[in-house]
């Protein structure tokens, strides 16, 4: 079965950390393009960070710039999002996503055929 399931979410004090994770599972996750967005109540879902296959290449929305980082452990099937000096505006469910891009925009929902099911991030002032 194929799945994606995030961990690591939480209430964390506004300049606090976490660290989300992502597990794969009967995909081909080492082929993979994987990607975080978040969603914020009555908002649409964005862009927030994507890495290529092979961890060579990284892409971040220039909210979370300097502040997020993406990584990937392929002999582990698993994408983690370290996020350190959390803001309140950082409130949100993120979803991890994956797939083959071919030419296809890291930025884009569209581009993603595979989703988690969300984690909540809550930052309190």
């Amino acid at each position: 079965q194929e799945q994606l399931v995030e961990s690591g979410g939480g209430l964390v004090q506004a300049g606090g950390s976490l660290r989300l994770s992502c597990a794969a599972s009967g995909l081909t996750f080492s082929s993979f393009t994987m990607a975080w967005f978040r969603q914020a109540p009555g908002k649409e879902r964005e862009f927030v960070a994507a890495i290529n296959w092979s961890g060579d290449s990284t892409y971040y929305a220039d909210s979370v710039k300097g502040r997020f980082t993406i990584s990937r452990d392929n002999g582990k099937n698993t994408v983690y999002l370290q996020m350190n000096s959390l803001k309140p505006e950082d409130t949100a469910v993120y979803y991890c996503s994956g797939d083959i891009l071919y030419s296809r925009s890291v930025y884009s929902t569209r581009s993603y055929n595979y989703w988690g099911q969300g984690t909540q991030v809550t930052v309190s002032t």
